[in-house]
């Protein structure tokens, strides 16, 4: 009896537990709690994950199957100042940069959180500005490469003719990003200063860091390829 007893219990709470399912089924429960376009957003730093592993994975093939010596990293990308041959010092301000921009950043995205839309919006244009610095210093690079060192996509004197095709490629590619998130940040700050987002909540702000976190991690990958390796 006591068995009976123990299977009817058994097989009631099977049901209960099957109807519950049934239930939020139906009643068409939210399984995460994620933003649409947070979710987009992931979506497409996947895709740009795949993209920026292919290249840096090609890089890594033509490096190491070149038949000419690779140019030091140490001797291309250094700066004479004062008289004082100092290498990697742009690179190393650049760096800097990027990940200071990262700080301020996150920093928006906490006070976004808060509620506090003044902080957000200067915070989030200093890493605009931030962003801005490191495009210029790379357009300085490029210039100083091109102009008075005289590596082409074609052409390198300095060693293998690949160094130039694959640095202007991707650091190229990595600062159309870096620019199209300057200007993604500046326009997102001045529609929550003019309080577009005040009703639909400031979730735009953290879409906005996960790809300004993104564009700053690549470059750690890219610094420790083309500068360090």
């Amino acid at each position: 009896m006591q068995n009976d007893d123990h299977q009817k219990d058994h097989e009631t709470n099977k049901a209960s537990s099957w109807q519950s399912v049934v239930n939020d089924w139906s009643a068409d429960k939210q399984s995460f709690d994620m933003p649409w376009g947070k979710l987009m957003m992931w979506l497409f730093l996947l895709s740009d994950t795949f993209i920026f592993s292919i290249f840096l994975i090609s890089y890594m093939n033509v490096r190491m199957s070149a038949t000419v010596a690779w140019p030091n990293p140490s001797e291309v990308f250094a700066l004479t100042i004062a008289g004082h041959h100092i290498p990697l010092v742009l690179i190393a301000i650049m760096t800097f940069i990027l990940i200071t921009s990262s700080g301020t950043m996150a920093m928006a995205v906490n006070y976004a959180y808060q509620g506090n839309k003044k902080k957000t919006v200067y915070l989030m244009l200093a890493t605009a500005l931030l962003g801005a610095s490191f495009i210029g210093m790379q357009a300085f690079e490029w210039t100083k490469l091109i102009v008075e060192e005289g590596i082409r996509p074609w052409e390198n004197p300095m060693g293998a003719n690949q160094f130039g095709a694959a640095f202007f490629m991707i650091t190229g590619f990595h600062g159309l990003h870096v620019s199209a998130g300057v200007i993604y940040l500046t326009v997102i700050a001045k529609r929550i200063n003019q309080g577009k987002y005040d009703k639909k909540g400031y979730h735009i702000v953290e879409i906005t860091g996960l790809y300004w976190h993104f564009v700053d991690l690549v470059w750690v990958f890219i610094f420790a390829f083309f500068y360090l390796w």
